[in-house]
């Protein structure tokens, strides 16, 4: 019997519970994964805390990468011992083996590892649409990132940084300032004791930058609004700190005529093609060494409920995985 971790009920990381679960054939559309490393994510602990609502008893987990052991009817494109990898469907990554829909498995390159894999098709997916559609960069921008030296925001340092952008960034300590800054980031404001708003506006003589990157929610906004120039584009996409609170409207039209935006992944890579087309260009940087991506910290699977405790208290850095 192969295991999974899955959730009964929500609540706190306690409860997480390891256990054995039968997992059968792929059926039409679908393949049968051995799951060779795990990517841990925030919008996991949303799971499982309920603030984003799953259908109880449930497996938990949207990112993975592993080798093919079987398909099902109608799937060509993929075969047994195929190195692939996957963000989004079903929750149920975290588990030794599991059956998805095929549709939603990338094939890895020659010179992508699994394990670089599992780090890179949800954050930098993330960073891909959020930098290259969302607010398309296009090179001589300055613009903020808040968790610069988070999981995604890691990526997008480098990923800015490949695109000629500016990125200042804001951390919560000297310790992951030089981590951000060795990855990208231009400029690095220590939120735990420098005004980021100050900050910004000392960066950029005034003028505040056209768009600001937010996975934090609660504790940056309203202030990022005050960073932006005139028409500029507020961007949410995570809420670590806790979801924005309501706001009126009108602050928008006050600030400047701004925009906000509260973008989605699995909006941005709904068709295969799209998919297909984000993970290639993606991979084309990993290849060309341009974004770089490795776990800074590894848990086994069976200790999820402590790598999400280490997650929600800020104790890691860049991307984690989960090791079956």
């Amino acid at each position: 019997m192969a295991h999974a971790i899955r959730i009964h009920k929500t609540g706190g990381p306690e409860v997480l519970q390891w256990e054995e679960v039968a997992v059968g054939d792929p059926g039409p559309g679908e393949a049968r994964l051995r799951q060779t490393a795990i990517g841990l994510n925030y919008i996991d602990t949303y799971q499982r805390s309920g603030l984003y609502k799953l259908a109880l008893p449930s497996g938990l987990g949207g990112e993975a990468a592993g080798v093919v052991e079987a398909v099902g009817a109608g799937v060509t494109d993929l075969k047994a011992g195929d190195r692939v990898a996957y963000c989004g469907g079903p929750p149920g990554a975290y588990a030794e083996v599991r059956v998805l829909p095929a549709e939603r498995l990338v094939k890895l390159p020659d010179g992508v590892s699994e394990r670089s894999a599992a780090t890179l098709m949800l954050k930098g997916l993330t960073a891909q649409y959020l930098l290259r559609q969302t607010y398309p960069l296009k090179g001589g921008e300055t613009i903020l990132f808040h968790a610069a030296a988070g999981g995604v925001g890691l990526i997008a340092c480098q990923w800015a940084r490949a695109l000629g952008v500016t990125m200042i960034g804001t951390v919560g300590s000297d310790e992951k300032a030089a981590i951000a800054k060795a990855n990208g980031c231009a400029h690095t404001i220590v939120y735990t004791r420098e005004n980021f708003v100050e900050r910004v506006k000392e960066i950029t003589g005034g003028k505040g930058v056209p768009v600001v990157y937010d996975a934090v929610g609660k504790d940056t906004f309203p202030a990022s609004l005050d960073c932006l120039s005139p028409r500029g584009m507020f961007v949410s996409f995570g809420n670590s700190s806790g979801p924005i609170a309501a706001f009126d409207i009108l602050l928008l039209s006050q600030k400047g005529s701004l925009y906000v935006t509260r973008p989605t992944l699995m909006t941005y890579t709904a068709t295969r093609p799209a998919l297909l087309a984000m993970a290639a260009e993606m991979f084309d940087l990993v290849r060309a060494g341009k974004l770089v991506n490795e776990a800074r910290q590894t848990y086994a699977l069976k200790d999820a409920a402590q790598a999400q405790r280490d997650l929600e208290a800020r104790k890691t850095i860049g991307s984690t995985l989960l090791i079956p």
